[in-house]
This record gives structure tokens, sequence and C-alpha cells, in this order.
């Protein structure tokens, strides 16, 4: 990349999120001075300087003990979600009878509260990951259940009928239309999903783990270290704005800027 060009970029990156990082500035200075001034005390909200340097004198605990684990325990549940939503949703999408009987269920599985199951979870599971993930895939597939299941029902009737008059089956319906149709929906489940993740892995450890941000969170918590459990905050939360931003990429990537318009141009390009 040419200077040229890096500084076109930083300029386009200002105009997008030069709001968002001023705002964000004046709230973090505004958060420092009341804090240092007294106003507020820092055992209840530690300034941002002091959070910064519990993340360095901890850095080798948090990031090479408990991140991996928070990690692998949102990356696993995550992956398990899309599966069994993606699966869900399609399948409901396929059969009515399915999603009579089914539907209720997912929305039923929403309204139990996390905190009562969690010890369930350790019961059966024991103290391993898989108690966690369980959290985590209970917590993460409801968005991608929906968001698969409502983008294959949405709009294409058009383009449904002239590929029915062409004599396309239903199977050819599903990946030749839906499929891409259900797309922007089904990232949006995602993006969503990836974030409940690291929910979800948190509430686990906090109740029943013995690694991972959640637990160390409980334990500083318990200690009244308001700078190291802040510190620890501060890093699940870049953690899953990590992976959201991941999952937007990947959504670019896939997607490109015209959605489906764009994927059925390039299709016929090809063809011609």
């Amino acid at each position: 990349m040419t200077m040229t060009a890096f500084i076109h970029h930083l300029r386009k990156l200002l105009r997008s999120y030069g709001p968002f990082l001023l705002l964000l500035i004046m709230i973090v200075t505004l958060w420092e001075w009341l804090v240092r001034s007294g106003t507020v005390p820092a055992f209840i909200v530690p300034a941002p300087s002091s959070i910064m340097m519990a993340l360095i004198h901890n850095r080798g605990l948090l990031f090479g003990t408990h991140l991996p684990v928070t990690l692998a325990e949102a990356a696993l549940g995550f992956a398990l979600s899309v599966l069994l939503g993606t699966g869900l949703g399609t399948w409901m999408h396929m059969s009515r009878t399915v999603e009579r009987a089914v539907y209720p269920f997912v929305i039923i599985s929403q309204t139990l509260p996390l905190i009562a199951l969690s010890p369930i979870f350790i019961m059966w599971f024991g103290y391993s990951i898989w108690s966690k993930v369980a959290v985590v895939i209970l917590t993460a597939f409801f968005p991608i259940v929906v968001g698969t299941y409502d983008g294959l029902r949405t709009g294409g009737q058009a383009y449904s009928d002239l590929l029915r008059t062409m004599g396309a089956s239903r199977l050819q319906l599903l990946l030749k239309l839906q499929v891409p149709l259900a797309l922007p929906s089904f990232f949006s489940g995602l993006k969503l999903s990836v974030v409940y993740c690291v929910i979800g892995a948190t509430i686990g450890e906090w109740l029943g783990g013995s690694s991972g941000l959640g637990y160390y969170s409980r334990r500083m918590a318990g200690n009244l270290q308001s700078d190291a459990l802040f510190s620890a905050v501060l890093l699940l939360s870049l953690l899953g704005l990590a992976l959201f931003l991941g999952v937007a990429l990947i959504e670019k990537a896939v997607l490109g800027r015209g959605g489906f318009a764009a994927m059925t141009g390039r299709a016929r390009r090809k063809n011609i």
C-alpha cells in the first residue's frame, strides 16, 4: 500500500469512526478526572489508567491462562451453535410440521434463567469445558435459528415463481434462491450470536469454572480488587468486539457491497 493510499484509507476511517473516537476520549478523560479528584471512589470505579496498569501487570495470567480458555469455550460453543441453529432453522423452513412442533421450544429455551441452568450443566458435564460450552450454546444458538428461518422465508416470490416455471425442484429453489436471499439475515444472527458466546462463556465460568476470564473476574470481585476486575471486563469486551468484527469481515467477503444483487450479477457474468 502506497503512502497516498494509506492516507486516503486513514481519512476514510476517521470520517466513519471519528465521532466515536472523539466521544470515547471525552468519556475516558471525564472518567479519569472524576476518580482522580475523589468525586468517585476508586474502590468502586477505578480510573482508566489504573485499569490499564492492572491489565499490564497481570498480562501473563490474563493473556496466557484465562483468555485462551474463554476464547476456546466461546469458539467451540459458537461452532456448535452455527451447526445446530442453521440445521434447525432450515429444517423448520422445509417442514411446516417441524416448525409448529419445534419453534415453541426454541422460544421457551430463551426464557430459562442461565443462572439456574448452569449448576445443572455442571452436574451433567462436571467442571469440564463442556459445561461452559452448554451454556454458550443455550445463549448463542437462538439468533442463528431465527436469522436462518426468517431469512429463508423472506421475499423472492417473483424469483421463486420464475424458477418453478422453469422446472426447478424444491432443493434447487433452496440452494439457488432462498439461501442467497437468507444470507444477510443469517449473518445478522451470526453477529449477535458471536457476542452472546462471550457472555455465555463468562457466565459459565463465573458460576462453575476454575479458569477463564469469568472465573478471574469472580476471584477479583471477591478480593475487592476493582482495577483487576475491570481489566478482565475490558478484555472480555475487546474479545467480543474482535469476534464481531471477524464475522463482519466474513460477511463482507461473502456478500460484498451489493448483497444478493451483486452475487447474482457475478453469477450471470460467469455464465456469459
